[in-house]
């Protein structure tokens, strides 16, 4: 029996595979996605199996990782009961940890209990840092999963960068922080090489001192545990030349646009949730 099924190996489903193949044998994670040829590529890349049907992965798997979109996971989930209920009558255990933003644990359960399966259900909000294990990955449970197959689930994806465990409540109002800020941050580093190509600095060397500097900052505010409005005001000499760029920031509504990113991004979220 293979420890984990990925039905999806898209960008995110993808990001996860590489982050778990460095915590368990490869062996153990099996995968599939209608796309062969990313489906090989990732298999090559990971040691991991690739399947020929979706039922045929699940079948012989522990955790089943619904690695799609939420417009379709219901559609999946359906297709995959007949495979979920032939692994309960051979007396395997399994437990359903879908990535897809929106959709409550209790509606993660619905089907399979409308088919006689009551399983443990897990919501994981991952983001594709995942893959060189900076990932952010939030998750909530439903009451059948215990604190021993939680620390499990953890130590699988303790590769792929910080795995918490969180409420529901939180998972769903973090969802768009955890999720969207990378997308947000690759705009900012690309702006910020934008600005140093106008000031004469070369276009590689430009793109690497910002995703630097950004990098590094971060990592101030996670290392240190200082607010980041703290560091800022370190970084601020009276008069000097970040301030102004502060204040050219505020002029622009900087935090504002990015605090409405967030909140709109949440809201899309929630409407992705309904059927």
């Amino acid at each position: 029996m293979k420890k984990i099924a990925f039905i999806g190996a898209g960008n995110m489903g993808g990001a996860l595979v590489m982050g778990i193949c460095k915590a368990i044998d490869p062996e153990q994670v099996i995968i599939y996605d209608p796309d062969i040829e990313k489906t090989a590529t990732l298999s090559s890349k990971t040691g991991c199996i690739v399947a020929d049907s979706a039922d045929s992965a699940v079948a012989d798997s522990e955790y089943v990782v619904l690695a799609v979109k939420p417009q379709i996971l219901r559609g999946v989930q359906q297709n995959l009961v007949s495979a979920m209920q032939k692994a309960a009558r051979e007396g395997k255990k399994q437990i359903i940890l879908s990535i897809a933003a929106g959709i409550t644990l209790a509606d993660l359960a619905t089907i399979p209990l409308e088919n006689g399966l009551d399983l443990p259900v897990i919501r994981m909000l991952p983001n594709t840092p995942s893959e060189i294990g900076e990932g952010l990955n939030i998750y909530a449970v439903n009451d059948r999963m215990t604190d021993e197959k939680c620390d499990e689930l953890q130590m699988m994806f303790s590769q792929c960068g910080l795995t918490e465990k969180v409420t529901e409540h939180i998972l769903d109002v973090a969802s768009a922080v955890s999720g969207c800020t990378p997308a947000f941050a690759y705009m900012f580093v690309d702006a910020l090489a934008d600005g140093a190509v106008r000031c004469g600095v070369p276009r590689d060397k430009a793109i690497k001192y910002a995703a630097q500097a950004v990098k590094g900052a971060a990592a101030m505010v996670l290392e240190t545990g200082r607010h980041p409005d703290v560091l800022k005001d370190a970084v601020c000499s009276p008069g000097g030349s970040t301030i102004v760029g502060v204040a050219t920031l505020e002029n622009a509504a900087f935090r504002a646009a990015a605090a409405n990113a967030v909140f709109y991004a949440n809201e899309k979220n929630k409407d992705l949730g309904k059927k």
